[in-house]
């Protein structure tokens, strides 16, 4: 949850009411909100730097808001305020709208090819006529900083520049150039840098280092300039000093560099709503035209968007889902507060406007959310469901839960292991190729260690048994847990498997010891020997696999299907474990025996 610390004073007056801290700490609970701490800034610096960096702080009050992650619009001052008043019934939901300009008379962002390298889109708007004081224009800048860490993924996906339109001339191009081609006035510095330049003077930046891996190692950076060539910002990393924002700026020209474009409209959409009030003619933005070009195609496009869309929901089902017993007038009343105008369309159908700023809206399930919100959690009545049902465990947790409690008494130690492992774990070290592998590879990774979901348990237990090699032999080790396979035929891509791995570590293999926890699983689930290998019972089958030794494994069949595999670890795979003693394991798919 982001928190937003905005100060008190600034925050009643733009309210038009005085609170008290419980008073405001329950208006901000009933809006969805969490008044976290009441503060002052000398308290907030000499708790983050030290009581010594705080002299000559403001001792003015400031409200620490816990905002709901997905509420972009609620980020700063300005949008608290709007959903507080809209909540409270004091003002409409604003409307935002663009201007309409010729095409001609429209500013525009000519797109290069080379951006495709690096950070392929770019969006933009124009606020005309604003005025700014010191605290709408720090909030508009740390407004610009919450998006950065939220949505924008720390600028990885995108990048906010704010420029002074007074000081450039359009049309404006977004191009990729060499580092060295790239040579401006970075902000609030005195002298001219080029792009490798730039690298080395935020190298040991407190905050601007965490951004320059992005691009770092590009051949190509990413560079915003006008019509006559003036730099404007370097992304994701520094704006231009002559084109910087201050408080006589009147016409501010944003544009947002990015590799989601999806993300890069809700970003410019919530930046131009919260600060569009402070334009000559309130709510309204200059869009901008973005041409761009790439070798397959080509188009031209306005930014921003700020569509309303329409949906049309059940009022009867949404009460239903809440849990109130509700008119739809009164319905559509209780959305209007949370700014979404609605409208009664029949005797049961509602129309829900969606504006530009609740991007967070992508379902009915969201509205209906917002109907609870609006009418209090508390005042929700307590019910007794109609139907009498009674809990029980979930059968295949039931099922886990019985074996581990029958291989805990066959002597076997149960571990937990991480369902994150590195790609040489599931695959080269288990002497397979990685495109054999069904594996779903983790897009950002931290570590080596964490960059795939785990295919099955082995890994994890053989690095178990690698970090204990000074227990007392023989090391007998089991888990039973969830492996993660890609399925084109499941929803999203991947499912999960419940399996049951055993270990046997010894100076001996002790297939024998497998083979028996083997009979004593299948016992317990009452699944006989088949001796004529019919589909009645279980049977082993020889097989070949590069994890096991030649001719030491075999399939493990079970009502005429394969569930798994067992037999003697090849030494390959054990001295790529660091494991010095022969092994044998077993490992099933248990799901099979519900």
């Amino acid at each position: 949850m982001p928190t937003v610390g905005v100060k008190r004073d600034s925050l009643f007056k733009a309210l038009g009411k005085t609170y008290s801290d419980e008073e405001f700490q329950t208006l901000c609970f009933a809006f969805g909100l969490e008044l976290d701490e009441v503060t002052t800034e000398k308290q907030m610096i000499s708790k983050e730097q030290g009581a010594e960096q705080s002299v000559g702080a403001s001792e003015e009050i400031i409200y620490r808001i816990d905002i709901p992650a997905n509420r972009y619009d609620l980020l700063c001052l300005e949008g608290i305020v709007t959903g507080l008043l809209i909540f409270l019934e004091k003002i409409p939901a604003p409307r935002y709208k663009k201007i309409h300009l010729k095409p001609n008379d429209r500013q525009t962002i000519r797109v290069t090819e080379t951006c495709q390298q690096i950070r392929p889109f770019i969006v933009g708007a124009i606020l005309r006529g604003v005025t700014l004081t010191k605290e709408s224009y720090d909030s508009f800048i740390d407004l610009q900083d919450k998006l950065h860490q939220n949505i924008c993924r720390k600028r990885s996906l995108v990048s906010i520049g704010t420029h002074d339109l007074d000081t450039i001339k359009g049309p404006f191009t977004y191009d990729a150039k060499p580092p060295q081609e790239i040579r401006f006035k970075p902000l609030n510095q005195d002298k001219e840098y080029n792009g490798l330049e730039i690298m080395e003077l935020y190298a040991h930046h407190a905050q601007l280092k965490q951004y320059l891996p992005i691009i770092r190692d590009s051949a190509v950076f990413p560079v915003v300039y006008d019509s006559k060539g003036t730099i404007l910002s370097l992304p994701p990393i520094i704006n231009s000093d002559h084109s910087k924002i201050t408080l006589n700026t009147r016409n501010i020209f944003i544009e947002a560099t990015t590799t989601d474009l999806t993300k890069a409209e809700i970003v410019l959409d919530t930046l131009v709503c919260a600060f569009s009030q402070y334009c000559k003619e309130k709510f309204t933005v200059e869009p901008i035209g973005v041409l761009w070009k790439s070798k397959t195609s080509s188009g031209d496009a306005s930014y921003p968007k700020l569509s309303y869309r329409d949906v049309e929901i059940s009022s009867k089902e949404a009460v239903n889902y809440v849990g109130i017993d509700r008119s739809p007038e009164e319905v559509a009343r209780l959305l209007s507060k949370m700014g979404l105008k609605t409208t009664v369309k029949g005797e049961d159908l509602l129309s829900v406007e969606i504006p530009p700023t609740r991007h967070d809206v992508i379902h009915p399930c969201d509205i209906y959310e917002d109907i609870a919100i609006a009418w209090g959690y508390n005042n929700i009545e307590r019910t007794i469901p109609q139907t009498s049902t009674i809990g029980k465990e979930f059968p295949l947790n039931k099922l886990s839960d019985h074996l581990r409690l029958e291989l805990a008494q066959a002597g076997f130690t149960e571990a937990l292991t991480f369902s994150l492992c590195s790609r040489e774990d599931v695959s080269g070290k288990l002497g397979w190729g990685f495109d054999e592998i069904p594996a779903v590879t983790i897009s950002n990774p931290k570590t080596l260690e964490f960059q795939v979901a785990r295919t099955c348990l082995l890994p994890g237990l053989l690095k178990t048994i690698s970090a204990n090699k000074k227990m007392p032999l023989p090391l007998k080790l089991f888990e039973v847990s969830d492996v993660v396979l890609k399925d084109k035929k499941s929803e999203c891509g991947a499912r999960n498997e419940r399996r049951l791995c055993a270990v046997y570590c010894n100076k001996s293999a002790g297939f024998e010891i497998i083979h028996g926890l083997l009979d004593r699983v299948m016992q317990l689930l009452e699944v006989p020997w088949s001796i004529d290998k019919s589909k009645d019972g279980y049977y082993l089958e020889a097989a070949e696999d590069p994890t096991y030794f030649p001719q030491r494994c075999a399939k493990i069949i079970v009502h005429g299907q394969e569930i798994g595999k067992m037999g003697v670890l090849h030494p390959e795979v054990l001295q790529k474990f660091e494991l010095h003693l022969p092994c044998s394991s077993l490992e099933i798919n248990i799901e099979r025996f519900l």
